[in-house]
């Protein structure tokens, strides 16, 4: 990733518990993802173009929640 730590935070949404995934959006050009409930275990990097596509069709309501 970077020599910077990444930032990690979960959405002001999250409220089950702890059972969300956490992003760190400080690192150029990607964007990690982890599970909050496993902080020192693996994260995913997703390029950041990717990421903002991703987020778009989720507030677009573009996925079937079924």
């Amino acid at each position: 990733m970077t020599t910077d730590s990444p930032r990690w935070f979960k959405s002001s949404y999250s409220s089950n518990g702890g059972n969300c995934v956490e992003v760190a959006a400080n690192v150029p050009g990607i964007v990690p993802v982890r599970d909050s409930k496993d902080p020192h275990g693996p994260a995913l990097a997703f390029p950041a173009a990717s990421w903002r596509s991703f987020v778009a069709e989720v507030k677009g309501n573009s996925f079937d929640a079924a």
